[in-house]
């Protein structure tokens, strides 16, 4: 008879008996904090807990392959667990939890007139970072190669490896559904910047030079540690001395530095939130949102002309644009006007995102309905982050009726025929809208298209790219639906239309996205549609996120499963039928922004 080993995870016995399940499955000592125990959150993995033994503890074979699992999650968040001690070294976050709650509005009252409201937002991401250098050292780690000069720059060969890597691999996995076209300059602006603008460039090498460091798999941490540490701390460095040099003087004369650093500090929000760091989302957002909101005022005028015209006045000021031929009139947009274009559709979308979070009026409302409704709006949502701008504008507006919800309920004042009356206008533009995507003809390819086809082949710059937007959008649609829902009527999972929603966006996800990566990109429909799922549905969800591999850098795909696993296990509680996104999303001291 064959006899299990005498430590195996059936025989072995349990270290902790009111812990979580996690804990007793690894013969761990368990804190019993909830819902995510000391252990596992040090650790990056997942915390089972539940006061019934789930029925993979059954001393056999399912119980032997969740410690596998869960093995293979502690090997694979080391990655993360490298990177936390890296920006705890470089100093860019806070050794300490602080929760952030002050935004530029806030701040802008508390500060002196002749200081900008953001440099106090951007200073409490930012601190303690040394010095800016103008000539980045490596340690042993870089190519031995030639050097060349770049705007006062040395640059080497393993600096144009990682540009190159950057613009190749790293920006289609950021940003899935940008492919901006070649034919209006395509993704040169981000060359450029990176070649000229030293912010632009510091935080470009900060995120290849981690993503590359996990591709690569080296055994040699302490040498990686050392190079993705001294790019972190120049990124860091670099962006919190432009923030303040732009504070310090007219905008109008530091026009083009401003839209390097906005671009650059929503670039190193999507390299943190990839990586599962939420610390610096608060601060990052509120140093974005502010910088923008300056450039509208200072240079685009918004008071006097309206946020429409304000941004075209801006785009104009960041000109002129750049002409290819010159025997033509044929122009692009230059390089600062692509990054402002490109910084605008993700503050817009960080500040909605974050206002279902938060449960506050978005700080940018004002803009949202003139950069947004309109058939020529100057912001096209959908090609940077695969969202039509209706869906975007209703969950905007959905999250501006929520505050109104949650003071009217701070007051004692809340009349829920007023709440219905407001949210029905919005309902018809979704409901509206969804019925449209279903009768969409698919756009022709014919003319340019098919002749820059021929240089470009399979490259997926086409089709599987118009294809995956397609399915993205419904989701996002059927998401916002389900959070009007919620907003409406609160908390009601087992409700024939909520089902409906649900099983739309799973079938969606599980049957039609291609490659599963794409999941990162329309994580917060993910996780809106897992908090209301049912309990026969939950293992798709588990499965829709383990099959993205290496979760160490899917950390947004992560979060939204384990909060969808609090949600599960408290679904039965008393007080699950209050239940809103304000509590399903609370971490303290973190924003969770799921972009």
């Amino acid at each position: 008879m064959n006899m299990a080993p005498l430590h195996s995870p059936e025989r072995s016995a349990i270290r902790s008996f009111d812990g979580c399940w996690t804990c007793r499955l690894r013969r761990k000592k368990c804190d019993e904090r909830r819902p995510i125990c000391g252990t596992c959150d040090t650790l990056y993995i997942t915390c089972h807990y539940s006061p019934e033994k789930p029925e993979w503890m059954d001393g056999g074979v399912r119980q032997r392959e969740m410690a596998d699992q869960i093995k293979a999650e502690v090997k694979e968040s080391a990655d993360r667990r490298r990177w936390k001690r890296v920006i705890h070294a470089s100093g860019s976050v806070p050794e300490t939890d602080t929760t952030i709650t002050a935004g530029p509005v806030g701040l802008s009252e508390q500060l002196p007139s002749d200081q900008p409201p953001w440099t106090n937002a951007a200073a409490a991401s930012l601190t303690n970072g040394e010095a800016a250098r103008a000539q980045l050292a490596i340690p042993n780690c870089r190519l031995e190669s030639r050097n060349h000069n770049v705007n006062g720059t040395t640059m080497s060969q393993s600096d144009y490896i990682l540009f190159s890597f950057y613009l190749e691999h790293l920006l289609p996995f950021l940003f899935p559904f940008y492919r901006p076209p070649a034919l209006q300059g395509g993704r040169a602006w981000i060359m450029e910047l990176m070649l000229n603008s030293p912010v632009m460039r510091q935080a470009t090498l900060c995120q290849s030079s981690y993503f590359f460091s996990v591709i690569h798999g080296s055994n040699d941490c302490a040498s990686l540690d050392a190079l993705v540490g001294a790019r972190t701390r120049d990124a860091f460095a670099i962006l919190r001395q432009s923030i303040q040099s732009i504070g310090d003087s007219d905008i109008n004369e530091q026009l083009h530095d401003a839209a390097r650093t906005l671009v650059s500090i929503l670039q190193l929000q999507r390299f943190e939130v990839a990586i599962m760091s939420f610390q610096n989302c608060q601060p990052h957002l509120n140093a974005a949102v502010a910088l923008f909101k300056r450039l509208m005022e200072d240079v685009g005028g918004v008071k006097a002309v309206g946020p429409r015209l304000a941004y075209d006045t801006v785009l104009r000021h960041l000109g002129p644009s750049t002409r290819i031929l010159p025997t033509d009139n044929f122009q692009v947009p230059n390089a600062e006007q692509a990054a402002f274009s490109f910084a605008s559709t993700l503050v817009i979308l960080d500040d909605i995102i974050t206002s279902t979070v938060s449960q506050e009026e978005p700080k940018l409302y004002e803009y949202h309905r003139h950069l947004l409704d309109d058939a020529d709006s100057p912001i096209n949502a959908e090609a940077v982050v695969g969202c039509r701008n209706w869906i975007l504008l209703g969950v905007s507006e959905i999250a501006r009726l929520d505050a109104w919800k949650q003071r009217c309920k701070r007051a004692g004042s809340l009349d829920m025929m007023e709440l219905v009356r407001r949210a029905s206008p919005i309902k018809s533009l979704l409901e509206t809208g969804l019925a449209r995507l279903d009768i969409e003809p698919v756009k022709s390819t014919r003319g340019v298209g098919v002749l820059l086809s021929i240089f470009l082949g399979n490259s997926g710059q086409g089709p599987v790219s118009l294809c995956q937007k397609t399915l993205a959008i419904p989701v996002w649609a059927h998401a916002a639906l389900l959070y009007l829902f919620v907003v409406v009527s609160g908390w009601q999972p087992r409700s024939a239309e909520v089902a409906y929603h649900v099983t739309k966006i799973l079938d969606i996800l599980t049957n039609g996205v291609e490659p599963p990566g794409l999941l990162r990109a329309i994580v917060w429909p993910f996780c809106i549609a897992g908090f209301l799922a049912q309990p026969h549905d939950e293992w798709r969800f588990r499965k829709l996120v383990h099959d993205l591999q290496p979760l160490s850098v899917f950390g947004t795909a992560r979060k939204a499963l384990e909060l969808m696993e609090n949600i599960w296990r408290d679904r039965d509680a008393e007080n699950s039928i209050n239940f809103d996104l304000g509590t399903l999303f609370s971490s303290p001291g973190e924003l969770i922004l799921l972009v």
